[in-house]
């Protein structure tokens, strides 16, 4: 016979979400920052260089793109300073750089 200490049944997504939590509320509050900074991105760029963006952040001054491939990655560092300035203005803070990552396509 198995002893069953500590097992209790797992809560569903929908319940943990309700829940919440300190973690959760993180999680979820930098999530809607990461949108917000990637609506900015896409509206400072052209259309098609803005749909090879897949992520943005913010941090310590730093805006990070994740992009769909290196051509795209390419493209993007030709207009890093004016993204940069566009960025910062419309969201109203300080970017002192931009990093891009090219995200490797799901398998």
């Amino acid at each position: 016979m198995r002893a069953t200490f500590g097992m209790h049944k797992p809560k569903s997504i929908n319940e943990l979400l309700r829940i919440g939590g300190k973690r959760l509320s993180d999680l979820k509050t930098k999530s809607l920052e990461r949108n917000v900074a990637l609506e900015h991105v896409k509206a400072a760029l052209p259309p098609k260089l803005a749909d090879a963006v897949m992520t943005a952040g913010i941090e310590e001054a730093c805006l990070t793109l994740g992009v769909a491939g290196a051509p795209w990655a390419a493209r993007l560092r030709y207009v890093t300073d004016d993204l940069r300035t566009r960025v910062g203005t419309s969201m109203n803070v300080e970017l002192q750089k931009v990093r891009i990552k090219v995200i490797p396509p799901r398998a």
